[in-house]
């Protein structure tokens, strides 16, 4: 039997996953009702999933009204990619010259990964944000950590905002190409390289 803390974890993992294949859309409102009838349980872990929604940004409580789908803008996704660009190379810095072979021989692997996961644009995403995470993990800062990937969720809604009408055309993006030139700056201890090739690795979101 499942408790009301696990509904509302589901609830809200599929409410995400909704927003994320579109099918809820940007500013659309979603209301309790609707929810407990598809969902078909009690309006409590309904409103907790909303709640939890609502302090993460996502959605917007319109009192008597219902949740909207926030809509976020290009100038909002311009200043995640800034704050990520200041966030992953400053730790990049602090923590290059202690990056051993072993590590970059792993993040190598991963990056095989990411390329096989071209042609799913939902586990390209992952893929993608699986790097960049186990990157920063290896500065050993679990806050540095979470703030990455709270920002790559965010930047996730993005894309699907931004391209979900045009998936089954659009081009899967080129944004791993210079996972490689990273890793070969990081083997150099070139960090200035690497800093450089992650920053093109941003710049390439495909807005």
């Amino acid at each position: 039997m499942k408790t009301e803390k696990s509904l509302k974890t589901i609830i809200y993992n599929a409410i995400l996953e909704g927003i994320f294949s579109g099918e809820y859309k940007p500013n659309q409102i979603l209301n309790e009702k609707e929810l407990v009838e598809k969902y078909g349980c009690s309006k409590s872990p309904i409103r907790d999933a909303l709640i939890t929604l609502c302090n993460e940004g996502v959605l917007r409580n319109i009192p008597r009204y219902g949740y909207e789908v926030i809509r976020l803008t290009k100038e909002m996704v311009e200043q995640v990619l800034q704050y990520r660009l200041i966030l992953e190379s400053g730790y990049l810095r602090l923590s290059y010259e202690k990056i051993t072979q072993n590590q970059i021989e792993e993040l190598k692997k991963v990056d095989i990964l990411c390329n096989e996961s071209k042609k799913d644009i939902f586990t390209h995403w992952d893929s993608n944000q699986n790097f960049h995470l186990q990157l920063i993990a290896l500065s050993g800062s679990s806050y540095a950590y979470q703030e990455l990937k709270r920002s790559m969720e965010l930047l996730k809604r993005a894309y699907a905002q931004f391209y979900w009408d045009k998936w089954d055309n659009i081009l899967i993006p080129s944004d791993m190409k210079c996972h490689k030139n990273i890793l070969n700056a990081l083997e150099e201890k070139n960090i200035e390289q690497a800093i450089q090739y992650l920053a093109t690795d941003l710049n390439d979101f495909g807005m």
